[in-house]
């Protein structure tokens, strides 16, 4: 891939700080803490092996994905801030 005047390996390196941003923006997201018994939309039930799996959950996983499905996908971050970059 022809970068033009970047150094070696520098193409890379923008990949990597995306993956990490990705990674860390998860993580930031994550519920944390005790687990609520019933869903705070629907008022189900929510499955022990589900409060086990994730901490701090507060939704049943229909809901959950409704709430995703709402949010739609993370738009990425063009880190070079030019129209021909690779990085979405």
């Amino acid at each position: 891939m022809a970068v033009g005047w970047a150094r070696d390996g520098a193409v890379q390196e923008q990949i990597d700080a995306s993956v990490a941003d990705a990674v860390d923006r998860a993580r930031n997201n994550m519920p944390k803490g005790e687990s609520h018994s019933h869903c705070l939309e629907c008022e189900g039930e929510i499955p022990l092996a589900r409060r086990k799996a994730v901490p701090g959950v507060s939704l049943c996983i229909e809901c959950q994905s409704e709430l995703e499905t709402k949010q739609g996908p993370v738009a990425g971050y063009n880190r070079r801030g030019s129209k021909d970059s690779q990085l979405k």
